[in-house]
C-alpha cells in the first residue's frame, strides 16, 4: 500500500482494531451497532466461528505460473507497467526485478514491455494508462496503492485492457471483471527476519551485551521505523516481533512512523532516535537506507544495535550489522499474471502467495547473524510453508490483556456482525484472507506507537 490512501479507508482500517482504547482514541461505530472487537470477555456467541477456514479460499487465489500451460502467442502480448519509482527506490527495483525475471522465463522480449517510471498518485496514473493502450498494451500493472483508484476508473472505462493495482484491496468489492489486486504474504518473511532477530538478541544476551539502557524493566527495547500506521505496516511489524519473541520472549517494541515511504532523512531519524531510546534491534518497512545507515554510524561508534531491512539487501549501506532483510519475489506473481496475459485469460481478482510458493523470501544474511542461524532459518520457513508455525497464531499475543477470540478485516456494505467477515479461526488470525492485500491492524500488547 504505495504513499496514498482514502480516508475511507483509514476509517476501515480503525475500525478493525479489537479494542478501540489500544488505537489510543474512542472511534465512533458505523452503522450504529457494530460491536467492539472481540477479545474473550466481549465476543457475543453469535459472532463466534465455527469450523475451520482455510487460508486463500475467500477470495485469494496462490496460483502461480507452474500450474500454467502457455497456449497463447507469447510474441502478441504487451505489457505496459506503471511505476512510483525506479530502479533506485527498493520496492519499485524489487518489482522491476520480478517483471524482468518472469518475462526471461516466459519469453517475453524488452520492446514488449513498456514502462512508466515516477508516477505519482494522482491523475498522471490515468495520463500514463491512456498512453499504454495508445501503444497496444492489453495487460497494464501499476505497483503503488495510491494508484488504485486511477486504475480502477480507468478499467471502468475500458473493458478490453484489463487492469491490475498491486498492494490494492477494492477489487472484490467493485465487480469488474478486468480489475485485480495482488500482493505476497510478506507477513511470513517479516516473522522470519524476526526470528534472525531474536537469535542475534538470545546471542546478545548470552554475551552480556544487553546494558541497562537497552531495558524497560525487564524488557529489552526494540525498534521499528515504519512508514504509515496502516495495516500493511501494521501486519508487518507486528510479524517481525512476534518473530523475534519466539526466541526470546521478554521484549518490547516502539515504533515511529516517518509518514513517507522512501524520505531517508526521515528515516535515519526515525532510527537515531529509537537508537538514543536504546533500542537495540531496529527493523523497518520503509524503503530507503536512511535507518540501516543510522545503525551502521551507530555501530562505528561503538553502540550495539543491529539492523534488518526491507525490499532489498542493506549490506552496502550497513556491512557490519545488517542482519538480513524481508523481501517479496514478486517473480513469482508476474510469472503468473504474464502467463495468463499471454493465454489471454482472467488474472485472479486477489492473489496471495507465501512460503508455500516461494513468493517471499530474506535476502542474504549477514556477517555479524548468530551462530545457527541459516539452519534455525530454513527450519522455521519449512514450517510456515506447511502450516505447523501459524504467524498470527492467537496464543502467541493478546490485546488489552486479553485473548483474541474474533476481529473483522473488513467491512461488507455496512454488516459488521458477518461472520464471513471474521478471520480468526483455528487459533490464528487469518491475514489476506479476504483480500490478498494485509488486513492485520490490531494493536498487540508489547508494542508501542511512539507518534
Amino acid at each position: 500500500m504505495k504513499r496514498f490512501i482514502s480516508a475511507i479507508l483509514c476509517l476501515v482500517l480503525a475500525f478493525t482494531c479489537v479494542a478501540f482504547a489500544s488505537c489510543g482514541s474512542e472511534t465512533e461505530k458505523p452503522q450504529g451497532e457494530q460491536p467492539s472487537q472481540g477479545t474473550t470477555d466481549e465476543a457475543p456467541a453469535a459472532f463466534g466461528f465455527e469450523g475451520t477456514k482455510e487460508v486463500a479460499k475467500s477470495g485469494t487465489v496462490n496460483t502461480t505460473a507452474a500450474d500454467v500451460t502457455i497456449t497463447g502467442d507469447v510474441s502478441a502480448v504487451k505489457i505496459g507497467l506503471i511505476l512510483v519509482g525506479d530502479e533506485t527506490e527498493g520496492y519499485t527495483k524489487a518489482h522491476m526485478d520480478g517483471i524482468k525475471e518472469a518475462a526471461k522465463a516466459l519469453g517475453i522480449k524488452d520492446n514488449q514491455l513498456i514502462w512508466k517510471y515516477k508516477v505519482e498518485e494522482n491523475e498522471s496514473v490515468t495520463e500514463a494508462g491512456k498512453q499504454l493502450i495508445n501503444e497496444g498494451c492489453t495487460y497494464i500493472f501499476s505497483n503503488s496503492y495510491g494508484h488504485q483508484s486511477y486504475m480502477t476508473a480507468l478499467a471502468a472505462e475500458n473493458p478490453q485492457i484489463h487492469f491490475v493495482a498491486m498492494t490494492g484491496d477494492t477489487a472484490a468489492a467493485d465487480g469488474l471483471d478486468n480489475f485485480s489486486n495482488a500482493f505476497t504474504a510478506v507477513y511470513e518473511s517479516r516473522y522470519v527476519s524476526g526470528v534472525i532477530a531474536g537469535l542475534k538478541l538470545a546471542e546478545l544476551v548470552k554475551d552480556g551485551k544487553v546494558t541497562e539502557k537497552n531495558m524497560d524493566g525487564e524488557n529489552i527495547r526494540i525498534g521499528y521505523v515504519g512508514a504509515y500506521n496502516y495495516a500493511e505496516v501494521v501486519s508487518g511489524y507486528t510479524a517481525f516481533y512476534l518473530g523475534i519473541k519466539s526466541v526470546v520472549s521478554n521484549v518490547v517494541m516502539d515504533v515511529y512512523y516517518t509518514s513517507s515511504w522512501f524520505d531517508f532523512d526521515k528515516e535515519k531519524a526515525a532510527a537515531e532516535l529509537l537508537i538514543d531510546k536504546g533500542c537495540i534491534i531496529i527493523g523497518q518497512h520503509a524503503d530507503s537506507a536512511g535507518a540501516p545507515t543510522a545503525v551502521q554510524e551507530a555501530f562505528n561508534k561503538g553502540t550495539t544495535v543491529f539492523s534488518v531491512g526491507y525490499n532489498v539487501s542493506m549490506l552496502d549501506a550497513c556491512p557490519d550489522a545488517a542482519l538480513t532483510s524481508a523481501s517479496n519475489v514478486w517473480q513469482v506473481y508476474y510469472q503468473y499474471a504474464l502467463a495468463e496475459a499471454i493465454n489471454g485469460g482472467n488474472i485472479a481478482t486477489n492473489w496471495t502467495a507465501g512460503y508455500e510458493k516461494g513468493a517471499v523470501n530474506v535476502t542474504e544474511l549477514g556477517k555479524a547473524v548468530a551462530e545457527g542461524t541459516k539452519e534455525k532459518v530454513e527450519e522455521v520457513i519449512t514450517k510456515i510453508g506447511s502450516g505447523e508455525i501459524k504467524v498470527f497464531d492467537t496464543s502467541k499475543f493478546t490485546v488489552g490483556g486479553k485473548n483474541v477470540t474474533w476481529a473483522y478485516a473488513t467491512d461488507t456494505n455496512g454488516d459488521w456482525t458477518n461472520d464471513a467477515n471474521n478471520v480468526i479461526s483455528d487459533g490464528q488470525y487469518l491475514e489476506s484472507y479476504v483480500q490478498s492485500a494485509p488486513s492485520f491492524s490490531l494493536r498487540i500488547d508489547g508494542i508501542t506507537e511512539l507518534n
